[in-house]
């Protein structure tokens, strides 16, 4: 049975998200004040838009925790949308009254935006593809859930995953490594995380950081957007998460589906991703000098960020995510409408940020987390937080004990020499 399983629910105009996790031992200390620091984090970075200034996020623990504590049964988080008082009568769920609906056409006839019906669809979004597979007419159905909105509620959950990993010795965290093609360089990136997480764009780097906030401000006085890469690193991740043996097991694979399900991400790389396929193996494999004293496996570099074979292998997890520039311009492209089939000057056009990346590597930092517990809970079990404590701490001690040594037909032999076999491909 699955267990850290989530669900969200809600519209981005509506009155609130909501998310159900599902498989949380009990016993976990957990407050609203421990979820209320990444949804800080998700809210702020250079190029946010004013949508920013209305909201305060905040998730209401409404069900699983009692004094503190989780219960093992679900857990139900809402965070509140601001903004739904300004929305009212448009997203309401009940019908609309015979005068309602006069008044709302009345609007729209006047030329109130929020009012009137979105028929022109915008390109990089899902609202062509989304109104014509669930058959609306008004692209307001479909943009409410594909908004970006929704992942508040991810990283609401993300925090629950937080407070459990942090328990077992795993902490993680991301920064922007990439805005509209300036990168941070790892030899300037001289900031701590704490400095990190405080500056403009989360970056490590202040040279390269003071770069991209020129490259946001150039597509902000364009009306244009611009994309970047954020990257997460997940340390204290024990050898022996996930398995080579079947396809839908593996860690590398599960993380990447979790990054590449955030809305703008369009690219996952794990370690040095693509950048393998420009190098010798020599220059790419990591090598391993061996086991430690206190059953560490030392490897000499993390080129395949912390997986091999789908399988963890003690090093720190390394997930980059590509984030594409937001579709929504403040200059709209050319697009088409849902009705007539026309083509249109100008796309719809609601108010958007300029980028997200820092906000979307807190997303980013959700996912993975969320992917982890989930992983974890697979490999060693349990319903009480001391119970998962005391299965971790045996199962770093098993991953770090030397192996008995080999059998052929039930006797000892020796260890194998430099022929590996038939040579599989992790």
């Amino acid at each position: 049975m699955d267990s850290f399983r989530f669900l969200t629910a809600g519209e981005s105009h509506g009155p609130t998200l909501g998310v159900t996790i599902d498989g949380v031992p009990a016993g976990l200390a957990l407050t609203a004040a421990d979820l209320a620091v990444d949804l800080g984090r998700r809210q702020r970075g250079y190029g946010r838009g004013a949508r920013q200034a209305i909201e305060s996020d905040r998730a209401e623990i409404v069900a699983g925790v009692r004094h503190g504590r989780t219960l093992g049964s679900p857990i139900l988080l809402l965070v509140a949308n601001r903004d739904w008082e300004n929305w009212g009568a448009v997203m309401q769920a009940e019908p609309l009254t015979e005068e309602q609906g006069a008044e709302l056409r009345a609007a729209a006839a006047e030329g109130v935006k929020r009012a009137t019906p979105v028929t022109r669809v915008r390109p990089g979004h899902a609202d062509l593809a989304g109104a014509l597979k669930y058959g609306h007419s008004d692209i307001r159905n479909v943009l409410e859930r594909a908004s970006a909105r929704e992942t508040a509620a991810r990283v609401a959950a993300g925090g629950v995953a937080r407070a459990f990993l942090r328990e077992l010795g795993i902490e993680v965290w991301s920064f922007t490594a990439e805005v509209g093609g300036v990168a941070a360089d790892p030899a300037r990136a001289t900031r701590s995380r704490e400095e990190t997480d405080a500056s403009p764009l989360r970056c490590p780097d202040p040279e390269a950081e003071a770069r991209m906030i020129a490259r946001i401000d150039e597509a902000r006085s364009a009306g244009d957007t611009v994309g970047g890469v954020f990257e997460v690193v997940a340390h204290g991740v024990p050898i022996g998460l996930g398995s080579y043996v079947q396809w839908d097991r593996r860690l590398d694979a599960a993380l990447a589906a979790a990054v590449m399900s955030i809305n703008i991400v369009k690219g996952v790389e794990l370690g040095l991703g693509f950048e393998q396929t420009r190098r010798f193996g020599s220059a790419v494999h990591d090598v391993i000098d061996g086991r430690t004293d206190d059953g560490r496996w030392i490897h000499r570099s993390n080129n395949a960020g912390g997986t091999t074979g789908g399988v963890s292998n003690g090093e720190p997890i390394v997930v980059r995510g590509a984030v594409k520039p937001i579709s929504t311009l403040a200059k709209p492209l050319p697009s088409a409408d849902l009705i007539t089939g026309q083509p249109v000057d100008r796309a719809h056009y609601e108010r958007s940020d300029i980028s997200v990346v820092p906000a979307a590597g807190v997303i980013g930092e959700a996912m993975v987390m969320l992917t982890l517990a989930r992983v974890v809970l697979e490999t060693l079990g349990g319903d009480r937080m001391d119970v998962v404590r005391e299965r971790m701490a045996a199962h770093r001690r098993l991953m770090g004990t030397a192996p008995a040594g080999p059998e052929i037909g039930g006797r000892a032999s020796t260890p194998g020499g430099d022929e590996a076999g038939s040579g599989g491909d992790d």
